[in-house]
């Protein structure tokens, strides 16, 4: 009846995309506080949604899409809904335009790369080449942090420069190792103190 597939193999994928949306909101209604914790929870819900849908059963296809929308949920979740907070952390001028299309297209090349190269990695892999776009989710709240004790142009210069440094990563053929075991639940507890600190602390 609906296009797409709608079990619960996908829910945390969608449910990433839609603290994605309505960080974007919060963004436009100056919460951004509250937009950066829906950055951290769309990284959570990435985070979980792959171990979450091997567990369930699905057939080829399902699989197939899972891929694919798990890449198109990136964009929602960490270039779009990023680059919304960098305007809300102070990045409004024209001239930053050129630095947000850097940003949106390494990314964007990224996740085309990775799915175009999907179907010939056979097995679980040790390494990702290059910064996988969703570590955004872990390195934008920490150095947003950065805006509550510099002021004026230096935390832009600090913003800015991370800003080019994660999308030049995200092209670039380095090796980092792909989270297992315990580095969930590092990341995990991780997200959770930087969530206090932006809803309790600030």
């Amino acid at each position: 009846m609906f296009l797409g597939k709608w079990n619960r193999s996908v829910i945390i994928t969608y449910l990433g995309v839609a603290f994605a949306v309505a960080g974007i909101l919060l963004v436009i209604l100056s919460q951004l506080e509250y937009a950066i914790c829906c950055l951290i929870v769309a990284g959570i819900c990435d985070l979980f949604d792959g171990l979450y849908a091997r567990r369930c059963k699905r057939n080829e296809e399902e699989k197939e899409f899972g891929v694919q929308l798990d890449s198109l949920a990136d964009v929602m979740d960490f270039i779009a809904l990023p680059i919304a907070v960098f305007i809300g952390a102070g990045l409004k001028s024209p001239g930053f335009v050129l630095l947000f299309a850097f940003f949106a297209i390494c990314g964007i090349a990224r996740l085309a790369y990775f799915n175009m190269n999907t179907a010939s990695t056979k097995g679980p892999i040790d390494y990702y080449s290059g910064l996988p776009v969703t570590y955004t989710a872990l390195i934008v709240p920490l150095v947003l942090l950065l805006k509550y004790v510099l002021v004026g142009q230096f935390f832009v210069i600090i913003l800015s420069v991370v800003i080019v440094s994660v999308s030049a990563l995200n092209i670039l053929k380095v090796k980092v190792k792909k989270p297992r075991g315990l580095a969930y639940v590092f990341f995990s507890l991780l997200a959770i103190a930087m969530l206090v600190v932006y809803t309790v602390v600030l």
